[in-house]
This record gives structure tokens, C-alpha cells and sequence, in this order.
């Protein structure tokens, strides 16, 4: 099957619609603007995942899954970087540190993220590789693919109607004036606090995005949430960059000044003394 082409054209719902159907063996190369995805497959079950931009040790997907510390992922890096994942897990298992069904939870939560953040890009270049499958040393899974293709949908679904409501990322954030009503009922998560450290003027959406390494649904979730309850306002930024100059990824998080935006937590005060 000589399969490739642009997520334009062919979206990745389809994609892994006819490997499920085709049961086919092999990996899913997809070049985006900022990243190179790779997703393996054997007789049409996913095997294995793996975005360019992260690590994807075992070590590191253990860590992110909370099934090690800080310090023993420092000290598997210092003193097991030459292991393989499988000799590592192996490794691990026999010390008692986690069990086998600690590091296939791992790997299944980290291959579905890398495969449900695919759902969200708009375009990017693919091809099918018959055959190719993960590195011997790597750990693998063999996940059905129809649940992924439901739940992938629904993704697809839910940033649609997200894009209806909040169109472009190149806009900008500033607190209300004046919080709506149901700022009785504010309860912010920890990606919200995230979110809201960097809403300043200057800093846009997309921009909040990618120093808190959210993809366009997770951001305009957020923001979307932010706006229902009357804490944010969007606005155009107060510096446009120009087109030929690319925009700054790394930015401070910035406190509002006192005459144009208070910080949440003074207004929530405020709010709630008035009440």
C-alpha cells in the first residue's frame, strides 16, 4: 500500500481507519511544521508511538507517569543510560521498584497521548512504511485501534466547535473589567493557573500555548473555560511582530499593572467581598 500525502487531504481519522481495516504492519511517518511523529503498527494494532520533540525513553515516560522520582530518573540517567528500555524495565521489575503492568500503562497513556495530539494538527506531510517497525530494544503494545479512532473523533468534533467560538491564537488575553457572575463557582486546575500566569496583552494565545507545551485544544479548552466564567476578555495584542520574524516561544510570565489588569486573585477577592 504506497500511502502518503497531507493531513489536508487525508485527515488521520481516515488514516487509521484503513490501517485498522487493512491490518496492516508498519509506521506512519507525519512531518508537521514543528515536529516529526512516528506510530507503529502490527497487523493493524498500535505498537508504539513516538514525537520527535520529547523523550521518549522509558525512563522519562516512567518519570511523566509518575511511576519513578526525580531522583531515581537522575540516577537511572547517570548510571543506565547505556540500557536498552527492555534490559531497563527488566531491571526494574526484578529490583521491585514497579511492576510489568506499571511500565505497559506507562507506555499505553504516553503512545495515546502522542497519537490524540495527532488529531488536532490541521496539516502535515505522511507516508505509510510497510514493514518498519520499532527498534528491537524498544517496548511495544498491541492496542485495538477502533476506541483510539471513536475517542479521536470526538476530539476532531470538540476542536471544531472550539474554533467556532475562539477562531484565531494570534489574539491576546487581559482580565475582565468586570467577572461575571459565576465567579462564585471558580475552581482553576493546575493548567488553568498556567494559563493565567502569562495573560498579558503582549503575550498571545498561541504563544501561552507553546511555553506551556499545550496543543490548540488543550489551550482553547482553557481559554474557552476562562471566558464562560467571566475572568478573561480576548483582545487583539498590543505588538503585532512582523510576518518575516518568529515569535518568541520562551515568555515571562507577566502580573497585570495595577490601572489595567489586577491579578486573579485580587479581583477574586474583590469579587467576593461584593458578593
Amino acid at each position: 500500500m504506497a500511502l502518503k500525502g497531507n493531513l489536508r487531504d487525508f485527515s488521520i481519522t481516515q488514516l487509521l481507519n484503513l490501517i485498522n481495516l487493512a491490518r496492516k504492519t508498519g509506521t506512519l511517518v507525519i512531518e508537521g511544521q514543528t515536529s516529526k511523529v512516528w506510530i507503529s503498527f502490527r497487523e493493524g494494532r498500535l505498537a508504539y508511538a513516538q514525537d520527535g520533540q520529547q523523550d521518549n525513553s522509558l525512563a522519562a515516560i516512567l518519570f511523566q507517569a509518575n511511576k519513578i522520582s526525580s531522583a531515581q530518573h537522575r540516577v537511572i540517567k547517570q548510571r543506565a543510560a547505556t540500557m536498552s528500555d527492555k534490559e531497563l524495565g527488566l531491571l526494574l521489575i526484578n529490583a521491585s521498584y514497579i511492576t510489568q503492568q506499571d511500565i505497559l500503562g506507562s507506555l499505553q497513556t504516553y503512545f495515546l497521548g502522542v497519537v490524540n495530539n495527532l488529531f488536532t494538527w490541521g496539516e502535515g506531510l505522511f507516508r505509510f512504511e510497510n514493514n518498519l517497525l520499532p527498534p528491537d530494544d524498544k517496548i511495544t503494545i498491541r492496542l485495538p485501534l477502533e476506541n483510539i479512532i471513536i475517542e479521536g473523533s470526538r476530539r476532531m468534533q470538540e476542536l471544531e466547535q472550539l474554533q467556532d467560538e475562539i477562531p484565531s491564537l494570534d489574539m491576546a488575553l487581559r482580565f475582565a473589567e468586570r467577572p461575571g457572575t459565576n465567579i462564585r463557582n471558580v475552581n482553576l486546575s493546575a493548567q488553568e493557573w498556567k494559563v493565567v500566569s502569562y495573560i498579558n496583552p503582549k503575550n498571545t494565545i498561541r504563544q501561552i500555548a507553546r511555553v506551556n507545551k499545550m496543543n490548540d485544544l488543550e489551550i482553547r479548552r482553557v481559554v474557552y473555560g476562562l471566558l464562560q466564567a467571566g475572568l478573561v476578555e480576548i483582545i487583539r495584542p498590543s505588538w503585532t511582530p512582523s510576518p518575516a520574524v518568529q515569535i518568541p516561544v520562551k515568555i515571562p510570565p507577566v502580573k497585570p499593572n495595577r490601572e489595567e489588569q489586577k491579578s486573579l486573585i485580587n479581583r477574586l477577592i474583590d469579587r467576593i467581598r461584593k458578593l
